[in-house]
């Protein structure tokens, strides 16, 4: 019965967007769905192949309204559409938030709870199901007037959270990653603006929703090796032992390259340190080859950005 009423809900709010986007409230521009489309009608995920969108977050009606650009038979199929993760204290509130919002095939996250709680845990389940997840890297809304500019001008996103990795790390099978960038839905819906305005979308905004070409794995190993770094930062002195969940060992279809990595980091910290590191543990070294995935995910959905928004990564800021 519960499923029945998620997918009751699931297609009433998919319908709805479309309708939105369909009725001239907004216009949408939308490159690369077929990228979506062939991931998510793959045989492949009938073998445990996940399917993982992240994407940068401009506002708080990126989703759902992004996939009212979806056809719309696939709102009628759990397969066909995302799970999402969803901040405890935004989207759960009150019951009738919690239930709708479960309903709507988004997990309850909790914020300062670290990589280890039972969303992220059920999105690798669902993920080793040959789901699709949703993730907004960020964790929170940034509006693109709002990123941070480096020396030479170019703005940049706020770093991903460590849960991408985690995510990506800790399937059995290598997810089909699909970097994705929205513009426009920042004029949608603007923050910052008084009661009652800040609850009510301001129509004539100029949407477009890009997908890119999936990240391939062997670029994903890359973050296995601290001599390969990726481009962007990630505070990787910020991602020690805090973020290692007691006996933890390596998993997922990075397991054995993943065990290697450490192994061969253990030597190398045995010799500079001149001190055994206890057997079977899995040090510091496991979150900061987290936090380097990440950020190859996150480098994937800049670069994606730039390509469309330029080194800006923004459309002009909302009056």
């Amino acid at each position: 019965m519960s499923r029945l009423v998620s997918s009751a809900t699931v297609a009433v709010v998919g319908l709805t967007c479309k309708a939105v986007l369909n009725s001239g409230f907004a216009a949408v521009t939308v490159n690369g769905l077929p990228i979506l489309r062939n991931a998510l009608e793959s045989a492949a995920r009938d073998r445990g192949q996940g399917v993982l969108t992240v994407a940068n977050h401009i506002s708080t009606l990126d989703d759902p309204v992004t996939w009212g650009i979806l056809p719309a038979h696939y709102y009628f199929r759990s397969r066909t559409t995302r799970w999402a993760l969803g901040a405890s204290d935004i989207m759960f509130t009150n019951p009738f938030f919690s239930v709708f919002f479960r309903l709507g095939q988004t997990l309850e996250t909790f914020r300062g709870k670290g990589i280890h709680q039972p969303a992220v845990d059920f999105a690798i389940e669902q993920l080793n199901n040959g789901g699709w997840v949703h993730l907004y890297g960020e964790g929170k809304v940034n509006q693109p007037h709002t990123y941070p500019q480096d020396k030479n001008g170019f703005a940049h996103l706020a770093r991903f959270k460590w849960g991408v990795g985690r995510m990506v790390m800790e399937c059995n099978t290598p997810p089909v990653i699909i970097p994705m960038w929205l513009t426009g839905f920042d004029q949608l819906m603007p923050e910052g603006r008084a009661f009652p305005y800040k609850y009510l979308p301001r129509p004539g905004a100029e949407l477009s929703v890009t997908f890119g070409n999936p990240i391939p794995p062997s670029t994903i190993r890359q973050g296995l090796y601290p001599s390969t770094p990726p481009r962007s930062t990630l505070n990787l002195e910020d991602a020690g032992s805090r973020f290692v969940k007691e006996g933890e060992e390596p998993k997922g279809w990075l397991g054995e390259d993943l065990q290697r990595s450490l192994e061969t980091r253990k030597l190398e910290l045995e010799g500079e340190t001149r001190n055994s590191i206890r057997p079977g543990s899995v040090t510091e070294e496991l979150p900061k080859i987290r936090s380097r995935v990440t950020s190859i995910v996150h480098d994937a959905v800049e670069d994606l950005g730039r390509s469309v928004s330029g080194r800006l990564l923004c459309s002009p800021r909302p009056k």
